[in-house]
């Protein structure tokens, strides 16, 4: 089930977050942002008409972190291809 992936990529989001990665605190905010966007779109259960700024977004967090923190933006990469299979 996508919900459930997509759940479990966030939590794996969420756990790199706790692991103080060496992020600005800008960057950090950002991401805490995004993740709490996804969880409400999960509460929500409606991706059909989830707006694609979340999806860019979360694209735009990748390319930032992608060099530096290759852990996170693989964890948004992988957020990014769920929501995808989920129609978003």
């Amino acid at each position: 089930m996508p919900v459930r992936e997509l759940e479990e990529e966030l939590a794996a989001l969420r756990d790199q977050l706790e692991q103080n990665p060496p992020l600005s605190l800008e960057e950090r905010e950002h991401l805490q942002e995004l993740a709490t966007q996804i969880e409400a779109r999960i509460k929500l259960a409606d991706a059909t008409q989830q707006p694609d700024s979340l999806t860019d977004g979360l694209n735009l967090a990748v390319e930032r972190l992608e060099l530096e923190y290759p852990k996170v933006a693989g964890v948004l990469r992988d957020i990014v291809t769920k929501l995808g299979s989920m129609g978003v």
